[in-house]
Order: C-alpha cells, then structure tokens, then sequence
C-alpha cells in the first residue's frame, strides 16, 4: 500500500473503552483510545544466587492461550495524565509483588506498526524488594517467573513447548543488550 497523503482525513469506524479502529485512506489500524500507551518493565532482580528477570504469564484472549510477558500495564487507564514511571511502579507492584528502588527510562518503542498506533514505554527496574505476591488485579491471574538470565534461552523454549505464547519484548532478552 502507498502512503496516503497528509490530508487525507483520518475516519473512526469504530471506538470502544480501550481500543479505536481508524482508516486513512485505504490503511486500515487500530489505536488506544483516550491517547492512553503502555508502560512495559524490564524488571532485573541481582542476589547472591545471580541475576534474575521477572516474567509474567497470563492467559490473552486475542490469542486464545497464556503468553508469557514483561509486566506491563496501561499509562492514564484511571489517573488522566499519569506519568509512565508512576503506572511502571504500580504495574510491577501489582503484576509481580516487586518494588523497585532503581527506575531508568529507555524510550518509547512501538510494537506492531504496521497494525497498531500504540506505543510503549520501556523502563529497567533493579533493586528489587518482594513485598507481596503479585498476580494483578481483579480477575487477571497472573503467575510471576523468576528466571537465571543465564537460563532464559532454556526458559523461553520450555513455555514455548507447553504452548505458551511469546511476547516479541521477551526476544530482547535473548538478545541481550539492556542486561548489560
């Protein structure tokens, strides 16, 4: 598909709470509504046993099975003008049981844009402290993984194996980069 000119209006086909479907000329894509984005936690746990990820696995409509995760969550969802680092603390808190002493932001990152406007913002945390169990809130369910970075790869092909689905943030994982 061409790239539809900058005047071509942008037309709502259909909006709910947290989803808006638009089409700009013949490109069709789906946004957050309400200008709300994510922000997604790269969540590093040091001890005496070595360094630790945190994962989450919650089970996702759209793909009909558990997939594992980083913690994440949605920016402004209830607090209008919520600050990404504000909704990163609380998610983690929430998702995992963590608190974090150290935050660093490394940007906003896309994640489909072929398909989807939504973007997220990704933030490293490290010196954590559990301070309770995780699992979300309501009826999420969430079961909280803290894997060896030196056993990720082993990790991540075992829920792979089981079925799980894998979200394309854990790959920077088995990438490296951000660990360092």
């Amino acid at each position: 598909m061409s790239r539809p000119d900058a005047d071509t209006p942008v037309e709502t086909r259909w909006e709910g709470r947290f989803v808006t479907v638009k089409q700009q000329g013949n490109w069709e894509y789906v946004s957050r509504s309400r200008g709300i984005h994510a922000a997604v936690i790269l969540a590093i746990d040091a001890g005496d046993d070595g360094r630790h990820v945190i994962l989450v696995e919650q089970y996702r409509v759209p793909m009909g099975k558990n997939c594992l995760e980083l913690p994440a969550g949605l920016v402004g969802d209830d607090i209008a003008g919520e600050a990404s680092e504000l909704a990163a603390q609380r998610e983690l808190e929430e998702e995992t049981g963590y608190r974090a002493a150290n935050w660093r932001t490394v940007g906003e990152f896309f994640s489909s844009p072929g398909m989807v406007s939504e973007s997220f913002t990704l933030l490293v945390a490290t010196g954590l402290t559990k301070v309770g169990d995780g699992g979300g809130v309501d009826s999420e369910d969430i079961a909280v993984h803290r894997v060896p970075l030196d056993g990720i790869e082993d990790f991540v092909a075992a829920k792979r194996a089981e079925g799980c689905g894998i979200d394309v943030r854990v790959a920077m994982l088995l990438a490296g980069g951000l660990l360092a």
